[in-house]
């Protein structure tokens, strides 16, 4: 019973630690999806003219899970009668967070771009976008370099940290 109990133990902290691991790296995949619907809203926005919610829905289709529900959702408050767009855009950041690996700073450059969207001329309009694409940028470089450093190492702790425990126990 014992040693089931101590496999137990270093499945579940080896588990721990992968699910660590898949974190940083969906983190990145998220962010390189918020970068790519971002590029495509600014091509959408220039080339076709068609309405928010008519561009949501296609960003929704083209991108991934969470990002495709995020933008999914955003189209679906259209079918009602939106009164503070900015409330809607940052409920629905707010949902995401609880889905996503992403992390605060990501989720604060898309409240900031959410609040100029619609706000301005097509123009300006693309300096608020290339200026939110250049700040994910950074937030992208920066998880690289985090799951490149730490993402072997969490895969290693977790079973480490299980081995450690089973043998304090033992």
């Amino acid at each position: 019973m014992k040693w089931f109990g101590a496999l137990l133990l270093i499945a579940t902290t080896t588990y721990i630690g992968f699910d660590m691991s898949n974190r940083l790296s969906e983190r990145t995949k998220q962010i390189r999806q918020f970068i790519l619907s971002l590029q495509m809203l600014e091509a959408e926005m220039e080339y076709s003219q068609l309405t928010l919610q008519q561009i949501f829905q296609t960003i929704g289709k083209k991108t991934s899970y969470p990002i495709n529900s995020f933008y999914s959702h955003l189209a679906e408050q259209f079918d009602f009668v939106v009164i503070d767009f900015l409330d809607v855009w940052d409920r629905e950041l707010d949902k995401l967070i609880t889905v996503s690996a992403l992390k605060k700073n990501e989720l604060e450059i898309m409240k900031q771009f959410g609040r100029n969207l619609g706000q301005h001329t097509f123009i300006q309009q693309q300096k608020h976008i290339t200026l939110a694409i250049h700040h994910l940028q950074q937030e992208l470089d920066e998880a690289n370099d985090q799951r490149v450093k730490y993402e072997k190492m969490m895969k290693s702790l977790g079973i480490l940290i299980g081995l450690f425990i089973v043998l304090l126990l033992f």
